[in-house]
């Protein structure tokens, strides 16, 4: 075998072996990431928790858009709620697919202020899957959440913002 093609097959062996360490390590690293975060995590409430602060309220708000152009419907059923620090909440989130083909999309949130996050912890979201849905095909989709009684009270007001994302797989002709 010539010296420049076993340079190539070593090289080649070895990016296999480091993207294959990379997919293998990305399923604990993005956990270790919700983790830190608080994003995608599920919820184990103490009995501090349980009991609301109704000497307290904050709004939440709700947004829902949609990237590049995509083209659903996406909107939460209610704009905005007002609740207790360790209560329990669900809002609904409509879509529908427009296109006339099968489609599949995924849910990024975001949450302001910065560190909110910390404090609405979600127990059942459509964001946690990807959601594929027929042409025409509509649907409500659930959050429920909690909001945590040890938030600061200099937080009053929380927005919960999504962004859906196509993630349909993407046909490569040939």
């Amino acid at each position: 075998m010539r010296k420049g093609n076993r340079k190539v097959i070593t090289y080649s062996l070895l990016v296999v072996a480091v993207m294959f360490g990379f997919c293998f390590a990305m399923a604990p690293l993005y956990a270790a990431y919700c983790k830190i975060t608080g994003i995608n995590t599920s919820l184990t409430l103490t009995e501090f928790e349980k009991t609301p602060d109704l000497t307290r309220e904050v709004t939440l708000q709700f947004v829902a858009t949609n990237n590049a152009a995509l083209p659903w419907e996406f909107r939460p059923l209610k704009t905005s709620m007002t609740m207790h620090p360790g209560e329990n909440g669900k809002i609904l989130f409509h879509v529908k697919n427009n296109s006339n083909h099968t489609m599949t999309v995924q849910a990024i949130p975001s949450y302001a202020p910065i560190g909110a996050a910390n404090y609405f912890h979600k127990i059942e979201c459509f964001c946690f899957r990807q959601q594929t849905l027929k042409a025409g095909e509509e649907k409500d989709m659930p959050v429920v959440f909690h909001l945590s009684k040890i938030m600061p009270a200099d937080i009053q007001t929380i927005t919960l913002a999504y962004t859906l994302f196509d993630r349909t797989a993407k046909r490569i002709s040939v």
